[in-house]
């Protein structure tokens, strides 16, 4: 159902048993997939595609231009996945021409009030962005990550899988899976145990990540610290992961237990 007060441009896909709320604008090059519900005063636009059964709610900007200097009117693109919530003015920005050109947003997240999505981010499944948290551009925000309110990510920085970070938090360097960080710039404090055991997965699991957390963060030496640990931590899988995130890309600064 669509409000007679929204504008919506004939040549923009809607599928069957959207609903768009009053005054709510959506451009030509939006595609928009089944069951999703639209409310008031939200605007639309560019080459953005949106899945399933998402829950937009009023003033949400989705699809404007970057906020990037550099970015000259260029087609780039911004893809949602489905069963998202995007609450109250939570602005959402495709890619650039210099990112890759496309922004992407998995499934079943919850982006709460004011938070923002900056040009050419990449965020995956099950993300929870409380209250005023705005992701700078280039940022890689993986599954399962919770990051508390009022904080702010800086561009180009990592989030690894099933991560915490709380409120208040300046997070400039780049955060491990499984990691908890905190503080006025983030400071690792330790691992995400209640994420991981909601998750299922053994103690004897998380008691081999624990140790070889120790090991990795025993001091500020952690390529020395990576290249002592034991072969039989690379045995576990998610040790394995820490270890891939840490040496993927070896110019960033990764968040330690030691504050800088």
């Amino acid at each position: 159902m669509i409000h007679q007060t929204a504008i919506v441009d004939s040549a923009a896909k809607i599928s069957s048993n959207v609903k768009i709320g009053p005054y709510s604008v959506i451009g030509p090059n939006v595609e928009i997939g089944e069951n999703t519900e639209i409310q008031s005063h939200v605007n639309i636009t560019g080459n953005t595609k949106i899945g399933k059964n998402n829950k937009i709610f009023p003033f949400s900007s989705i699809g404007n231009e970057p906020q990037d200097l550099k970015y000259n009117g260029e087609e780039t693109n911004l893809e949602i996945g489905s069963n998202n919530k995007i609450r109250e003015y939570v602005t959402i920005n495709p890619g650039t021409q210099g990112g890759g050109g496309l922004t992407k947003v998995g499934s079943n997240c919850l982006f709460m009030v004011s938070s923002h999505i900056a040009h050419d981010c990449v965020v995956g499944n099950n993300v929870i962005l409380a209250n005023n948290v705005p992701l700078g551009g280039h940022a890689c925000v993986e599954d399962n990550v919770i990051i508390g309110g009022n904080s702010a990510v800086q561009q180009f920085t990592r989030v690894g899988r099933s991560a915490m970070i709380g409120g208040m938090c300046g997070v400039v360097r780049d955060i491990i899976p499984y990691g908890i960080a905190h503080g006025n710039r983030s400071v690792l404090q330790g691992l995400n145990l209640i994420g991981l055991r909601r998750k299922n997965i053994p103690n004897k699991e998380i008691m081999v990540l624990s140790d070889a957390y120790k090991e990795i963060f025993k001091n500020e030496n952690l390529t020395q610290n990576l290249n002592d640990l034991s072969e039989d931590f690379k045995k576990n899988d998610l040790v394995v992961e820490v270890i891939n995130f840490l040496e993927k890309d070896k110019k960033r600064p990764i968040c330690t237990p030691y504050s800088k």
